[in-house]
């Protein structure tokens, strides 16, 4: 009897779970151009959408929700006295964009092109999909919501599009519903959800154990919204059990919140979570209008997955006509010494509140620590003319450092005004004379209303005296209190200076702004980002070795990164004092020119440390920072990686490859080299070298080689290699 009641539950349960599954009706299927992925369109009893997707006849989503929940008015109106005191609420209740729809049509379409980017990872790229959107309509079609889907051999793309024509033109969302139901409990590389930072490592576990693991790799930071104790940020990557690859991002993030996912662990299911406003709500439209598109990467490699364009092509052919001025960018910068603590940002001790305008720094005592000194700038300019760089970004050369981070501070920054010791007219004219452009650094504060205050002045200034690049910053909690770095709002900020700086003739290279999103496609003087835990970190505590190793498959996905790589000096305490350790071997550092794209590269060391080693120093003077193509060779997320790459002017290969603690020995094909013979100058880890115990070891050898044959190379724990071929 005991058994039989304990088989009749089961029965029971089993029944239960059936049937708390929605039964869908599959509407609408289309398949990707070479027919080896499927997505489905479908409904169930409630009119509510769903979408599924299989690759070579495999689920990767099963069906996954798809609509919004909507709040009922833009703004509350109605007065209520309900409370200890009086209030205001909507006058209308929310309503849903997820259920009761019907559908009113289909449309289908193809397309096919290759394009060329300004600058990138290959010289020419194909955006190859098929499209369907699905109309929906409901109350009598007062209220409409299109659903475009584009599927790619390597991936599906959608969004979301509000019509013209519905009952509101003004809409305020209130949560957006959009589901990735995993097939099953793969394996994801993924960072804590955040309103405002990115600067995480990264932790490697299956989805259903996100939540156990959610602590493991918190760090502090100077601005820090978490949401979810399930929560995480966008792009994840993730290896399913059946083989695939799969990554979940967005593209073409424009006036709308940043998207993040929030898990449920236990079904293996991800929801859209949209970063808020100060009131709580996740975005206005006004129709009509368009979501960021919601992307799936699928792929049958590692390997694979870093050759995908889906995101790119997702985005916006460019925008800017005359592209001319728009060029990479090798260079120096006075920053690492600031930021390990050799030199200061601030030009004087004597404040701790200063004021602009009412401040006279010409009265105060120099601290005599100030990096942003003539003498100082116009070294790095000497270095950096005598071997080959393009151009020297000068940090705290403004007024306003004393007080600058952290204080709730409006009117942190003129970014117009230098201090006494550094001449902006001299010192550009020094640098024009030696062939090397400054660039122009920017930090907020994080007090986005006050640098668009300023911003045409600013971006004035530097046409005036021949900057083409800026490198601007958002430190610190947003200003009006409440806003969030990665909400709608802020968003649409970075965007402007995009824009207006596009206006001036001048290339954006923006740290804590938004993660990328492909919008580089559109706008290509976005030359560069942070958004993610770069090498500042290595003075922070250090970064754990195979942090280089997971970022390609991530942060990457969106576009470059500006990650300032090029430390030879790991031990800081005998340097400036400092007693956090730079976590890689000088091998591991040349590696990331290659495996860590960016059209703006930095050699972050100081001229001092770099002299010490000018045959190490070599590779990063020859290396291409713009590239014709891309061969993905090996890679294991957050473990190793080895690329190789074709420099776009004058066709040289360069290969490199990063890994994590473990020590690595790889068996390198050629077989992406040409006809003929080359000179191979392999810098790698010496037997004995060590991220930590014998960093600065190397050897460097040269060898003949053809398309023919294999390099051996070994990596040392936190080390890399790193080759230049050249034909003979």
């Amino acid at each position: 009897m005991r058994a039989k009641t304990i088989l009749l539950l089961a029965c029971a349960a089993l029944l239960a779970a059936c049937n708390s599954v929605p039964r869908i009706s599959p509407e609408a299927e289309l398949t990707s151009p070479d027919g080896t992925m499927k997505m489905t369109f479908g409904m169930d009893h409630k009119g509510t959408p769903y979408y599924w997707l299989e690759c070579d006849g495999k689920d990767v989503l099963r069906p996954s929700r798809l609509g919004f929940e909507m709040r009922g008015a833009v703004k509350a109106t109605e007065i209520t006295y309900d409370g200890a005191q009086p209030g205001k609420e909507d006058a209308q209740p929310p309503f849903s964009l997820s259920e009761d729809f019907d559908i009113t049509g289909f449309e289908t379409d193809s397309f096919d092109e290759t394009w060329e980017p300004v600058w990138g990872e290959e010289s020419q790229i194909r955006n190859h999909y098929n499209e369907l959107l699905v109309h929906l309509s409901k109350d009598g079609g007062d209220r409409l919501l299109d659903i475009r889907f584009r599927l790619f051999d390597d991936g599906l793309g959608f969004r979301y599009e509000f019509p013209a024509g519905q009952k509101e033109s003004y809409l305020c969302i209130k949560e957006e519903l959009t589901e990735f139901a995993m097939a099953d409990d793969a394996v994801c590389w993924w960072i804590p959800g955040d309103y405002d930072t990115q600067e995480y490592e990264y932790t490697e576990c299956r989805i259903s154990e996100i939540g156990q693991h959610f602590r493991d790799k918190m760090r502090g930071n100077s601005s820090q919204t978490l949401f979810s104790h399930s929560g995480i940020q966008t792009s994840v990557q993730m290896h399913m059990q059946g083989g695939l690859w799969v990554n979940i991002h967005e593209a073409a993030l424009v006036d709308f919140p940043c998207m993040h996912l929030d898990a449920d662990c236990s079904n293996f299911t991800f929801r859209a979570w949209l970063t808020p406003d100060a009131q709580g709500y996740k975005g206005n439209v006004q129709t009509p209008a368009v979501s960021p598109w919601r992307t799936v990467q699928v792929a049958r490699s590692a390997e694979e997955q870093l050759a995908s364009r889906l995101v790119l092509n997702l985005n916006e052919p460019c925008a800017i006509e005359d592209v001319s001025w728009i060029h990479p960018v090798k260079y120096m910068g006075v920053w690492w010494e600031m930021i390990a603590g050799a030199s200061s940002w601030n030009y004087t001790d004597d404040f701790q509140s200063v004021k602009l305008g009412v401040t006279d720094y010409s009265a105060t005592k120099p601290n005599g620590r100030h990096g942003a000194n003539n003498q100082k700038v116009r070294d790095y300019i000497d270095f950096a003319a005598a071997n080959g760089f393009d151009a020297v970004l000068v940090e705290g050369w403004n007024i306003g450092w004393e007080d600058w981070a952290n204080c709730d501070k409006d009117y942190v920054f003129d970014f117009l005004t230098p201090y006494p010791d550094f001449d902006i007219e001299a010192l550009n004219n020094y640098a024009h004379s030696k062939g090397i452009r400054l660039v122009m650094h920017h930090e907020t504060s994080s007090s986005p209303r006050n640098y668009e205050r300023h911003l045409e002045a600013a971006y004035s200034l530097m046409n005036r005296y021949g900057y083409d690049a800026v490198k601007s910053g958002y430190v610190g909690d947003i200003l009006p209190q409440g806003m969030y770095h990665y909400n709608q709002w802020m968003v649409n900020h970075y965007l402007y200076c995009i824009t207006e700086a596009a206006r001036h003739h001048i290339m954006v290279n923006a740290h804590e702004a938004v993660r990328p999103t492909g919008l580089c496609r559109t706008w290509p003087n976005l030359i560069g980002n942070e958004s993610a835990m770069g090498t500042e970190y290595q003075v922070f505590g250090g970064i754990t070795p195979g942090h280089t190793a997971i970022l390609p498959f991530t942060r990457l996905n969106g576009g470059p990164m500006d990650y300032t790589p090029g430390i030879f000096e790991p031990n800081l305490k005998e340097w400036c004092g400092n007693d956090s350790w730079v976590n890689s071997t000088i091998c591991g550092q040349l590696a990331l020119y290659v495996t860590m794209y960016s059209p703006l590269q930095m050699a972050a060391d100081t001229p001092e440390h770099y002299s010490r080693f000018p045959d190490a120093f070599q590779f990063i003077k020859d290396v291409a920072v713009d590239w014709q193509e891309s061969r993905y060779l090996l890679a294991d997320p957050m473990h190793y990686l080895v690329i190789a790459r074709k420099a776009k002017d004058d066709g040289q290969w360069f290969c490199g490859g990063v890994t994590d603690g473990e020590k690595r020995t790889f068996s390198i094909p050629l077989n992406f080299l040409e006809e003929g013979r080359f000179e191979a100058t392999v810098y790698t880890d010496a037997p004995d070298a060590h991220f930590r115990n014998n960093p600065q070891a190397y050897n460097i050898n040269k060898v003949e080689v053809s398309a023919a044959d294999s390099i051996e190379v070994t990596m040392a724990p936190g080390g890399g290699f790193a080759i230049s071929f050249k034909a003979l």
